[in-house]
This record gives C-alpha cells, sequence and structure tokens, in this order.
C-alpha cells in the first residue's frame, strides 16, 4: 500500500467532511465558507504536526481543534463589537456559522445542570470539599461536555452547586 493510501485510510471522517465541503463551497464560489474551511483545515493541519512526531488527528481531536478555533470567533467578533467595527464582527460570526456545522450539538443549561449535580452528588459522597471537590467535580464533568458546552459556564455552575 503507498503512503497516500495508508494516510487517508487513516484519517478521520470529520476532516474528509471538510475537505470535499470546501469542494463544495469553492465550486459554488461561497467565499465565507470556504475560507473558512480552509483555516480550519491549516488548524488541523498544524495540530498534526505539533509536537515532537506527525500524527493523525481522530474526529475527537478534530472536535477540539474545531472548538478552539469557534471560540476564537466568538472572541474576535466580541472584541469587534467592543471596538465598533461591525462589519468585522459580522464576518466572525458568519465564520462561525460555518464552523458549527460541524461541532457536536451543544448541551442546554438544564443538561450541563443535570450532569454537574450528578458529579457533585458522587464527589460530595467521598467527602471532599473547597478546591479539592471542584478540581473532582470537573474531571468528572468535563469529559462528558468536552466540545458541546462552555467550559468558563461548566466552572460557574460547578462552583454554584459545590457552593463556593
Amino acid at each position: 500500500m503507498d503512503p497516500l493510501q495508508c494516510h487517508n485510510a487513516l484519517m478521520s471522517t470529520l476532516k474528509d467532511q471538510l475537505q470535499s465541503d470546501l469542494t463544495s463551497a469553492i465550486k459554488s464560489r461561497d467565499e465565507v465558507s470556504a475560507a473558512t474551511i480552509r483555516m480550519v483545515l491549516t488548524a488541523i493541519t498544524n495540530e498534526e504536526v505539533a509536537g515532537k512526531e506527525a500524527r493523525v488527528l481522530s474526529d475527537d481531536d478534530v472536535v477540539t481543534v474545531l472548538g478552539r478555533e469557534a471560540k476564537k470567533r466568538r472572541e474576535a467578533a466580541e472584541a469587534y463589537d467592543a471596538a465598533d467595527r461591525p462589519e468585522l464582527a459580522d464576518r466572525e460570526r458568519a465564520e462561525l456559522g460555518v464552523i458549527a456545522r460541524y461541532l457536536p450539538q451543544p448541551l442546554s443549561d438544564d443538561d450541563v445542570r443535570v450532569i454537574v449535580d450528578a458529579a457533585v452528588a458522587e464527589v460530595a459522597a467521598t467527602g471532599a470539599s473547597g478546591g479539592a471537590a471542584m478540581g473532582a467535580v470537573m474531571k468528572l464533568v468535563q469529559p462528558q461536555v468536552k466540545g458541546r458546552a462552555d467550559g468558563g459556564v461548566v466552572a460557574a455552575m460547578v462552583k454554584g452547586a459545590l457552593g463556593m
């Protein structure tokens, strides 16, 4: 098997989807989608070659990169709004919309609260309190909400549930 076939066999299905959508966006002359997907694919490639050894990202790793890119767009849009640059903020929000198509469905606040409450009850049974309890709860909650809820919101809910 030649190296290209081996690489393609290992490549994540989400990355394949992004590449085929890039082709479609270019053919349909959708500039925002094409530019955004190009940026996301570049971020994925950078993540693949980061570190001492190149690796192929799994779909979970790709979702992590997508989440990071989405957060950048959200923060940039807020910064442009604060700087009174609505045209640039709109561009960032349009890019965020493109990225959001590839992210898993976000959890509602109620869903996150249920997960947090269950984790708090589990940790409370061990007798942990204070910062140790916060760390233990976050360790339980994070894998369940990864990529589907904002970490800051989750941490605030955990602090509230622990009475911190």
